[in-house]
């Protein structure tokens, strides 16, 4: 059965607790890791930078503690697997777990959740967010 290491047990720590439940069901049957939790402001403006996060620090939902966002990737041989095949096919999981559990989550490849992955401006394929 697969399971956390330290560091994305770590990262999970820092996550709302109800997102902390839904991973922690899911990486029972789905090997994943946790890339991240909450961020700071160096770290959230390091993303935004970059190019991997549309918003400054203070105004995503990786920057309230706990995190109302992480980023979870498929584990696969011995490895995060970024591949997009295997994100789709991973958040499909965790959308359904998710739904089983009744936490209401948004996922960073459908983020105005009208079922179509095509119409994105901006993909975050690892992504999951509370909605509350």
């Amino acid at each position: 059965m697969p399971k956390f290491g330290k560091v994305s047990l770590q990262r999970l720590d820092t996550c709302d607790a109800r997102l902390q439940h839904l991973f922690n069901v899911v990486v029972e049957k789905f090997d994943c890791a946790i890339i991240c939790g909450h961020r700071n402001k160096e770290e959230q403006n390091a993303a935004f930078k970059a190019g991997n996060s549309k918003l400054q620090w203070p105004k995503g939902n990786h920057n309230t503690l706990p995190s109302k966002a992480v980023d979870a990737a498929p584990f696969i041989n011995n490895d995060i697997s970024y591949d997009a095949s295997q994100c789709y096919y991973f958040a499909g999981y965790v959308m359904r777990v998710a739904e089983e559990l009744g936490i209401n989550i948004r996922w960073g490849g459908d983020f105005n959740m009208n079922g179509d992955l095509n119409d994105q401006s901006f993909r975050d394929l690892v992504h999951f967010e509370l909605r509350e």
